[in-house]
């Protein structure tokens, strides 16, 4: 009798090993698939080094070289090419989002909205052709809102927690211009059926753009969909064109663009 309960026994416990191992193995899985470092949201695998600049990196991506030509119309090719810095990069979809097409019928919906085309027409302005209609000045304004000193990955950042603020709340740091973000890191749980791990599972940058310093907590998470893209001379990571619009607030680009053709 003894031994059949310490078989008994034997066998509750190896069973209970292989459920915490297999809850382990789920955990590890999931975090080597989230190690996958991806340009964009549907975009395929990367690799974070890249042979030559941060402009030469924007210039070789599809999605990116807008942004490139960009940099040169606002006359900071220079310091994308020599200077040590992290740029938050947006993507070429933002910049379709803000200037848009008047009157637009088709089904592309960055096309369509309250974009900067739409009100020049309406107030009987010179619409956007190209990139350079619009004033080298507004371009460099809203990209050094992007731009921040040394090359800071991920590992670099602390964590931030939105429902845990006091906690866990990022940090503020100056960009370029002396206009402050939130940058911070999200450590999301890791889930195996039942099993939930707090803060376990994969990491994500995020940023958060604060328009008035005097409301510190008026700022709005953006994830990052690639981060730690490392090019000669600096750090980029990628901005879930979804969820953002160029300069942040879209609307504060469009009313400068909008008295610059006054």
């Amino acid at each position: 009798m003894h031994e059949r309960q310490n078989i008994g026994h034997m066998k509750n416990k190896q069973q209970h090993i292989f459920r915490i191992t297999a809850v382990l193995l789920g955990v590890i899985i999931g975090l080597a698939a989230c190690k996958r470092d991806d340009y964009y949201v549907d975009g395929g695998r990367a690799n974070p080094r890249f042979n030559g600049t941060v402009l030469e990196f924007l210039a070789s991506k599809p999605q990116l070289d807008t942004i490139a030509e960009i940099v040169r119309l606002a006359g900071l090719e220079e310091v994308f090419n020599t200077h040590e810095f992290t740029f938050f990069a947006p993507s070429d979809e933002n910049i379709k989002m803000l200037i848009g097409q008047v009157n637009y019928q088709g089904t592309d919906p960055a096309l369509k909205g309250n974009n900067a085309n739409n009100q020049l027409y309406n107030l009987g302005l010179d619409t956007i052709r190209t990139l350079a209609d619009i004033d080298s000045a507004i371009w460099r304004k809203y990209l050094e809102r992007y731009m921040f000193r040394g090359k800071n990955k991920l590992m670099d950042y602390p964590q931030i927690d939105p429902e845990l603020l006091q906690t866990f709340g990022g940090q503020n740091y100056y960009a370029y211009n002396n206009t402050v973000s939130k940058i911070g890191v999200v450590y999301h749980d890791a889930v195996s059926g039942d099993t939930r791990l707090k803060y376990m599972g994969y990491r994500q940058l995020h940023i958060g753009y604060i328009p008035n310093l005097s409301e510190p907590d008026n700022w709005t998470l953006i994830p990052i969909a690639s981060s730690d893209i490392e090019p000669d001379n600096g750090i980029v990571h990628v901005l879930d064109f979804t969820q953002t619009r160029f300069g942040y607030v879209q609307q504060e680009v469009i009313d400068d663009i909008i008295q610059s053709k006054r």
